[in-house]
Formats: C-alpha cells, sequence, structure tokens
C-alpha cells in the first residue's frame, strides 16, 4: 500500500486555477523530487498536502486513512491540528521563533502537543535530533547567533520532532548562500540514505538527480513528467521538460 496516495487536486485563488488536477502516489522511504519553473504549482501543491491551504477538489490518503476530501464538511481547527501531524514542513526562510534558542525551537511543539512524553524525553529527543543536525554546540543559541545554513538545519529538527510520516520541503536552500547550501543538502542526503519518506521542492538539479528516487516535473499546475530521477533529469521526454532543464 503506497504511503501517500493524491487524486485530483485542484486549488485556485481569485478565479485563477493553480492546480488543475495533481495525482500521483509514493512509497513508504521513497524520495520525491518536484522541479519545474516559478508558478507552476509546487508550492501550491505542498501547502495543499499539508492542510495549510484547502483544495478545491480532490482527496489525499496516507496510509489507507483518507485525511482531505475537498468534499466532505469543513473540518474543525482541532481535526486540521491532528491530520497535519502527517507532515513535517521545512519553509524557504526557517521561520524559527526568534525568542526561542535552537532547542527549544525544536521542543515547542512536542511540548504542547502533549502526546504522553515527559518534558526530559522530548529535551533528550530534540538533543538528538540537533546532534543529527551537526549543532550539538549551537543548542541554546538563539536564531540571529546561527548562520542561515544552521536555521535550516534546525528547522529540519523541528519539522522531524513530530515524528512525521512524510516530510517536504519547499526550496529549502533558496534563501542561502551558495556556500552554505551543501551543508543542508548534505542533511537531506542523509535523511534520503536511512529512508526517510520526502517530498522535495528542489532548483537543485543535480540534488534531485543524485538524492532522489524519483523526478516530478510540474508545469502549468499539471505533472507534465514522473519517472525515475536519473532519467527525468538526463533523458527527459517532455518538450516542456526538455525546455525546463536547458536553461540549467
Amino acid at each position: 500500500m503506497p504511503i501517500l496516495e493524491v487524486n485530483n487536486l485542484k486549488k485556485g485563488f481569485d478565479n485563477n486555477e493553480i492546480l488543475k488536477g495533481i495525482s500521483f502516489s509514493m512509497e513508504e522511504g521513497q524520495t520525491i523530487s518536484v522541479i519545474g519553473s516559478s508558478g507552476s504549482g509546487k508550492t501550491t501543491m505542498l501547502r495543499c498536502l499539508n492542510l495549510l491551504e484547502m483544495a478545491d477538489e480532490g482527496t489525499i490518503t496516507v496510509r489507507g486513512e483518507k485525511i482531505f476530501d475537498a468534499a466532505a464538511k469543513p473540518y474543525s481547527p482541532d481535526e486540521l491540528r491532528n491530520k497535519r501531524l502527517h507532515f513535517g514542513m521545512v519553509f524557504q526562510q526557517f521561520n524559527l521563533f526568534p525568542q526561542y534558542t535552537a532547542l527549544e525551537n525544536v521542543t515547542l511543539a512536542p511540548s504542547l502537543r502533549g502526546d504522553g512524553r515527559s518534558a526530559s524525553e522530548i529535551e533528550n529527543r530534540g538533543k538528538e535530533l540537533l546532534n543529527q543536525m551537526g549543532l550539538s554546540d549551537r543548542m541554546n543559541n538563539y536564531p540571529h547567533q546561527l548562520s542561515g545554513g544552521q536555521q535550516q538545519r534546525v528547522a529540519i529538527a523541528r519539522a522531524l520532532a513530530l515524528k512525521p510520516d512524510i516530510l517536504c520541503f519547499d526550496e529549502p536552500t533558496s534563501a542561502l548562500d551558495p556556500e552554505l547550501t551543501g551543508e543542508v543538502l548534505r542533511v537531506i542526503r542523509e535523511l534520503a540514505n536511512t529512508k526517510m519518506t520526502m517530498i522535495i521542492v528542489t532548483h537543485e538539479m543535480a540534488f534531485a538527480r543524485d538524492v532522489a528516487d524519483e523526478v516530478m516535473f510540474m508545469d502549468g499546475g499539471v505533472v507534465l513528467e514522473r519517472g525515475p530521477a536519473k532519467e527525468v533529469i538526463t533523458n527527459p521526454k517532455h518538450e516542456r521538460t526538455i525546455q525546463f532543464l536547458s536553461s540549467f
């Protein structure tokens, strides 16, 4: 059974249709990179998966449970919070809380969720995740004391703290200087090696080719091409994919 099944997602804003029927599935442990030009619908798709936006049509199923159906009655805030736990989200702009240390940023959501773990267990898990991100010496630093790459690694640890089924990245290196991009991509590569299920929107084509199991090319709100990463990146079939990749 696929871990994620997306069926006919459609989303528009002010009569402008952004997603025009997105359907795909993925297996547990798989990494999919989503590529495409700006405005193709990649970020909107991620936000619909995370239920940060409500799709106008379609369904989303995780582990056989339909967590979203556009035809169903509106979900309550509590229902939405629980459904969102299936996904972890890492944004372009880090979005760390400036008044909290790195460790506090990572442990805040699990503490508020109240999942039965003690405060010490949550703190120990936060320290483990920051160690995994190579930030064992930055746990008590505030965001303004961290580089952009370090802040993004804290954001990844924060997303992992709630043990999501699927981890989503929205162009995680776009706000970073080139010299800091490598440290974030290295962490994502290590997560892929551990078979963390991930959807990564990225403009890093070499990274998509080498790390992802599959690449999905979006254009104009639809998926035009999908296949094994190396095949799509090095030998695309659709004319629009060829045109897009020729610019890199």
